[in-house]
């Protein structure tokens, strides 16, 4: 329900506040917000840029969950055009609750407050995606499986609060549950988890971190660590070594080294070898009359 004043202000036609024109709520917001930041208060608007409000999975998925509230599709057209033009000027989200600054014939305070994730729920979903998330950056990017998708998406069992775990409020004098400045922050929501997808679990008060080191079955996580270590093991011989090695053969032996290099026998001195002289007596020369020994 809508809280600030306590009825209708007495203005403009029908006693509500007189209509203020896009361009004129654009100057009053730049007007307050440039007030805000001299001020030290860090502004963080909603931009869009052209039509589209969100375009990343986990934004696309918010703003499906919202438009699914049939209570309120008569109120969503207006914030839509709203949160366009530029009128959610300031956007927080914290655990379980949002607060934005949304220009309209005024600058109005919204105030929504979302339940935690239940446990059992939470538990629920780590089951149902165990062993299809492989990595933080594959989560955050919305780059899952169509299993993942479906159990984070469901109505019944996901991570999109349903319209009774949300608590609206907004300063504005209109009375119903939810005014288009309430629209427009929640739609507001879809846009900036297309920046920041990590503020859902945030929001929603559940560790994504946890998400992705409970979704690997322990089976799966000794594989890849055996897997690794054969490799690693394998690699850092082949270089050590400089040969190509097989990681489905048995390593060969190797030899002793002595200071990084084989060990190798030098070839020493060939051992003196003893040549006995044949002694040739020579034999007696005959001439006649004299015998001469050569």
């Amino acid at each position: 329900m809508a809280w600030g004043k306590s009825k209708p202000r007495d203005q403009g036609f029908g006693g509500w506040a007189p209509y203020v024109s896009v361009a004129e709520r654009r100057h009053e917001a730049g007007k307050k917000i440039a007030a805000m930041t001299k001020k030290g208060k860090k502004v963080t608007p909603v931009v869009i840029v052209g039509r589209t409000i969100a375009t990343s999975f986990w934004g696309k998925a918010w703003c499906d969950n919202l438009e699914s509230y049939m209570d309120y599709e008569n109120r969503l057209p207006r914030g839509r055009t709203y949160v366009r033009n530029g009128s959610v000027v300031d956007l927080n989200i914290a655990p379980g609750k949002i607060k934005a600054l949304v220009s309209g014939s005024s600058l109005y305070t919204v105030e929504i407050e979302i339940k935690p994730v239940d446990k059992a729920r939470w538990q629920d979903v780590i089951k149902h995606c165990a062993g299809q998330i492989d990595s933080l950056v594959e989560l955050l990017q919305g780059k899952l499986s169509r299993a993942v998708m479906e159990t984070v998406t469901s109505p019944d069992r996901g991570l999109f609060p349903a319209p009774k775990q949300i608590s609206l409020k907004c300063s504005c004098p209109d009375w119903a549950t939810m005014c288009k400045h309430v629209a427009a922050t929640l739609y507001g929501v879809g846009s900036r988890l297309d920046s920041e997808p990590e503020l859902l679990f945030v929001l929603r008060q559940v560790d994504h971190l946890e998400l992705i080191a409970k979704a690997s079955t322990p089976a799966a996580i000794d594989k890849t660590k055996t897997a690794k270590g054969k490799m690693l093991a394998t690699t850092d011989l082949g270089s050590m070594f400089g040969i190509e090695i097989d990681a489905g053969e048995p390593m060969p032996a190797l030899s002793k080294r002595v200071s990084g290099r084989a060990a190798v026998k030098k070839p020493g001195k060939a051992p003196a070898v003893k040549v006995k002289k044949k002694v040739v007596k020579a034999k007696p020369v005959v001439k006649r009359g004299k015998t001469k020994v050569k």
